[in-house]
C-alpha cells in the first residue's frame, strides 16, 4: 500500500503517514526500522505494509516508494 509521509520524529523514529483517502496512520520505530531507512521527510511517497483491520490497524513496514 502507498502513502505519503506526514510526520517523522528523528529522536523517536515513528510518525504518521497519510494514506491516499486523507486518513492519517501512525507508525512506530519498529516500523520504521523495518524498513531500513534513515530519515523521512513530510511529502515523500512511502510503501506500507499493515496488520490488523479497522482501529486495530497497524503499520509493520515503512519503506521509500521505489518504481
Amino acid at each position: 500500500m502507498q502513502a505519503t509521509a506526514y510526520t517523522y520524529d528523528p529522536e523517536t523514529r515513528s510518525g504518521s503517514v497519510l494514506l491516499d483517502d486523507g486518513t492519517p496512520v501512525e507508525f512506530g520505530a519498529e516500523a520504521f526500522e523495518a524498513g531500513g531507512l534513515r530519515l523521512l521527510r513530510p511529502g515523500q511517497r512511502v510503501r506500507i505494509e499493515t496488520a490488523g483491520e479497522g482501529a486495530a490497524r497497524r503499520i509493520t513496514l515503512v519503506t521509500l516508494q521505489t518504481f
